[in-house]
């Protein structure tokens, strides 16, 4: 009787198990586990090592492994591509670090904000909420057929191609565009 009811538990366990990791979505092929940091799941998307090379070389990894809350919007290699030939490998110059520093946080708000907030606070703005980052720059959040969108200071509009990425310290919105501080 033991080894059955133990046999149950067992098998009770280990569906519960798959079921939880069929609700962990996956960013870039890699599972994005719930309890682990915004870096500690980033690093294994192969869809955002441009943007992971960044956090590096601005020195910010230590800063979004910290206790947060964070929003991050996190750019895609294909945005970071988008960008005007060179401009990647030139923020990534050491003379550039701080204006590197300023374009990364400038897709960080130092608060949790999952999708549904985001779409009440746009609701509640009718129709256009500005959202404050840690970089300084004050973006625009809009509805667009159904999705939401970031406009930045320079009028380029990034849309969050999957939303609600839970973090143990904060959340994840992947974008399609960089969104860039005001020109200077």
């Amino acid at each position: 009787m033991f080894h059955k009811a133990f046999a149950t538990a067992a098998a009770a366990t280990l569906l519960a198990g798959a079921a939880h990791a069929q609700d962990v979505p996956m960013v870039g092929g890699a599972p994005m586990y719930p309890n682990m940091t915004i870096v500690e799941n980033a690093v294994n998307s192969a869809d955002h090592t441009t943007l992971i090379a960044a956090v590096q070389t601005a020195g910010l990894v230590e800063t979004l492994a910290g206790e947060g809350p964070f929003t991050v919007f996190a750019p895609t290699n294909d945005a970071f591509a988008a960008l005007p030939e060179g401009a990647v490998e030139a923020l990534l110059q050491p003379a550039n670090r701080e204006r590197l520093t300023q374009i990364l946080t400038c897709h960080v708000i130092g608060a949790e904000a999952f999708s549904d907030a985001i779409m009440g606070m746009i609701a509640d703005d009718g129709g256009a909420h500005p959202v404050e980052t840690l970089g300084g720059c004050t973006f625009t959040a809009r509805m667009q057929n159904g999705m939401i969108t970031i406009e930045d200071e320079q009028g380029r509009i990034a849309t969050v191609t999957q939303a609600d990425v839970d973090q143990s310290n904060g959340v994840i919105h992947v974008i399609d565009t960089v969104l860039l501080p005001p020109a200077s």
